[in-house]
């Protein structure tokens, strides 16, 4: 068992490492599975060696600036209250509902990336193939602005402030949105949220795929540590289990942060959906069929 514990834990922590999340989605049905631990159990176990393999990673892309520590930070700081709100109720639940809100979850997570690809690609498609370009306003391609008028000096300026604030508001709103979806999903389901985290930053925030990445584990980290303590009194872990799939998952992260170094946003976006739709399909008939 501790030899299949590592193996499973070298891949989870390449997925977690080169894709920014995933590793949750993949441990928890690993250690139910594969390695035959209950499900409450076995998202305990995940909140750990999740957390663990999360904080390595956010080091090792924080060397080259791969973090957004900001967006991070807000999203993780909203995600503690939901974080614990789900702990408690993941202690109400039976494993088959588990698991399949798990699988539900994971493919609607794994649609929504795939349809953003291919927006996105559409979008790459037409701009190639678009003939016509910005024209210059002004002679000699130079665009004139009118002259400036101190009569209206202040009503430019407050408009100016009040453009600005709509989009702050509205990105403020996602994180919050986010934050707590991912911090409750964190508690509830035990994994560190990436699957949701990443489709997030990119989708909603229009962050570039390589950057989410990094941010991604920053918040997997401290909701990780969030969810960690509220179930500090229930903390029953087999640790024969959870040691050697820890170590190997914290190699595998290194290694993945490497694979995803040679490859583009694009391909790193559609292989993290394509895992959400493979691992959601297996978890989903796996508990209809035991219903």
């Amino acid at each position: 068992m501790i030899v299949l514990a590592a193996l499973l834990g070298l891949v989870m922590g390449a997925v977690i490492g080169g894709l920014g999340g995933g590793g949750g989605v993949l441990t928890v049905p690993a250690l139910v599975y594969l390695l035959g631990q209950p499900a409450q159990a076995a998202t305990t176990a995940s909140v750990v060696i999740v957390g663990v393999t999360a904080t390595v990673g956010v080091i090792a892309r924080a060397r080259s600036g791969g973090v957004d520590w900001r967006t991070g930070v807000m999203f993780g700081v909203v995600g503690i209250p939901a974080a614990w709100l789900g702990t408690a109720l993941n202690r109400r639940v039976d494993q088959p509902t588990l698991m399949l809100a798990f699988a539900g979850l994971t493919l609607v997570a794994a649609m929504a990336m795939l349809l953003d690809a291919r927006g996105r690609r559409r979008a790459a498609e037409h701009a190639a193939t678009d003939p016509t370009g910005d024209e210059a306003d002004g002679p000699g391609g130079t665009a004139t602005a009118p002259a400036s008028d101190p009569g209206t000096a202040g009503t430019a300026l407050a408009t100016e402030r009040r453009s600005r604030a709509g989009p702050l508001l509205a990105t403020a709103a996602k994180v919050a949105v986010g934050g707590a979806s991912v911090g409750f999903l964190t508690g509830f389901l035990g994994v560190g949220g990436g699957f949701l985290v990443v489709p997030v930053l990119v989708i909603m925030l229009r962050m570039p795929m390589t950057l989410a990445i990094g941010t991604s584990l920053l918040i997997i980290a401290l909701n990780s540590v969030s969810s960690m303590v509220s179930r500090l009194g229930a903390l029953h872990l087999d640790w024969r289990v959870v040691v050697p799939f820890t170590l190997a998952a914290v190699v595998g992260t290194l290694l993945g942060k490497r694979i995803s170094d040679r490859l583009s946003g694009r391909t790193l976006g559609i292989a993290f959906a394509w895992l959400l739709v493979a691992v959601g399909l297996f978890v989903g008939v796996r508990n209809l069929l035991a219903l």
